[in-house]
């Protein structure tokens, strides 16, 4: 049989850039991912779901709460800080005043302002607390084969999509547990295998030649040979069947046939085909970009977007120093702009009540203020997180925090609470077992419960 390189009309070089956009570097095994490798899923789906798809905007680094959807404008001075609330489309309801195009969203959002957790110190542990459910306390280190799966991972072995599309992708960074580290746990496949891995898009999709050449053919290969090579690979036996390596390998084989022949994937990298004010709506930024390609692969049916809002843990929202002045010059604004014009666009597009969009970091920052530039430290004991969309209840205030923000006051939720309702809205049971490559059973999300108020 043909090598997988051959059998795409990748050469050896496209077929290693191929692995590296794949793997992103994680360095386990081999040249790293080959595009059939990203295409294996199975067919299960429990539950009834209220949404088809999922973008997650994952701030990195830990979003400060106090300054964004849990102002404490009465708080003492050290602990209050330096924004204005403003009011939102939720009566009695405020947020930052440098928020002021996501405030005109949230009779659409349900904003959570009771979260906590135990890790409080490494990001890597908060991360993959924050996004599997899976609190490991402060045991850091970088992802791992062992790891329980991401969101992504999971739907797109549970509840696969169209052979012509990419069930999960990420972007636009995978990032690093501080500059030069390993790659933060909980965007992976982990022991579900590196087969459910995302597509990772790691191009500024702000650059003027963006595109993805790794998802085409070799322009010396035509169509009529694609479709050459799909019949020869059906004389090659019985149609692929599932429970064989040869009949997965041959079915993961004609997926990624489809895909380099799949107009509608091919269409979805396009940004050029955006006019230019929607693209300046979003932000002419690699965020604003990358949320604006995350409402396009939803549109052409990809199951999960993540955009991972850092190149490595420290470098955006993890605020110790010059809090407030990152926020006000480029953090809040970049996602006030990004995060609106897709709630926006979705609505518009009728596409909101079944798109489930999820904002939120690994934990919150300090009520005070510490004295560096004005900077808020790390805060796991208390911190809000947004959702919109996906089938949940719009106009929700769920839980408060006590009159400095530094814990819940009442109705406090951890991380496998949101992650398991998550799941529940995209049609998979938390309690749900899934297998590693010995066959061995892991409970979906270990300690969570469903939030059944959270949908309308």
């Amino acid at each position: 049989m043909q090598s997988a390189l051959n059998t795409f009309g990748l050469n050896r070089r496209q077929g290693l850039q191929l692995g590296l956009l794949g793997l992103g570097g994680l360095g386990v095994g081999g040249l790293g991912l080959t595009l059939p490798d990203l295409l294996h899923a199975d067919q299960h789906s429990p539950v009834r779901a209220t949404a088809d798809s999922c973008v997650l905007l994952f701030l990195n680094g830990g979003p400060s709460h106090l300054d964004m959807w849990d102002m404490k404008p009465d708080a003492p001075d050290g602990i209050r800080g330096e924004f204005k609330p403003i009011a939102s489309s939720l009566p009695g309801y405020s947020v930052s005043e440098h928020l002021p195009h996501l405030a005109q969203w949230m009779h659409r959002s349900l904003v959570v302002r009771s979260m906590h957790h135990s890790v409080n110190n490494s990001h890597a542990a908060a991360v993959y607390a924050s996004l599997t459910g899976h609190d490991r306390g402060e045991i850091g280190g970088g992802a791992r084969p062992d790891d329980h799966p991401s969101l992504g991972s999971v739907l797109s072995r549970l509840r696969p999509v169209s052979r012509q599309v990419f069930p999960h992708v990420h972007l636009p960074y995978i990032t690093k547990e501080g500059a030069g580290g390993p790659p933060q746990p909980g965007f992976f496949g982990g022991i579900l295998g590196r087969a459910t891995d995302p597509l990772f898009v790691l191009k500024n999709p702000n650059e003027p030649d963006f595109r993805i050449p790794e998802l085409s053919p070799s322009t010396e290969v035509s169509e009529e040979r694609l479709s050459r090579r799909r019949d020869l690979m059906s004389l090659l036996g019985e149609p692929p069947t599932a429970g064989t390596a040869g009949g997965e390998m041959l079915a993961m084989q004609e997926r990624a046939l489809d895909i380099l022949t799949s107009a509608q994937t091919q269409r979805a990298f396009r940004l050029t085909e955006e006019a230019a004010d929607v693209r300046e709506r979003y932000g002419r930024n690699i965020y604003g970009q990358s949320v604006l390609l995350a409402r396009r692969l939803v549109e052409a049916g990809t199951r999960v977007v993540t955009i991972s809002w850092a190149p490595d843990a420290n470098a955006t929202w993890d605020t110790h120093g010059s809090n407030f002045r990152s926020l006000q010059n480029t953090l809040l604004p970049q996602l006030d702009l990004a995060a609106a014009s897709l709630i926006g666009d979705l609505h518009e597009r009728g596409l909101l009540d079944r798109t489930l969009v999820a904002i939120f970091g690994d934990f919150g920052r300090t009520p005070k203020i510490n004295a560096n530039n004005g900077g808020r430290d790390h805060w796991n004991f208390c911190y809000s997180l947004m959702l919109v969309g996906g089938g949940l209840k719009g106009g929700l205030i769920y839980g408060s925090s006590d009159k400095i923000g530094a814990f819940p006051n009442s109705n406090p939720l951890v991380p496998g609470d949101i992650i398991a309702t998550i799941y529940q809205a995209l049609g998979v049971s938390h309690e749900a077992e899934i297998y590693d490559s010995q066959n061995r059973p892991h409970r979906l999300v270990p300690a969570g419960v469903v939030q059944a108020d959270f949908f309308a």
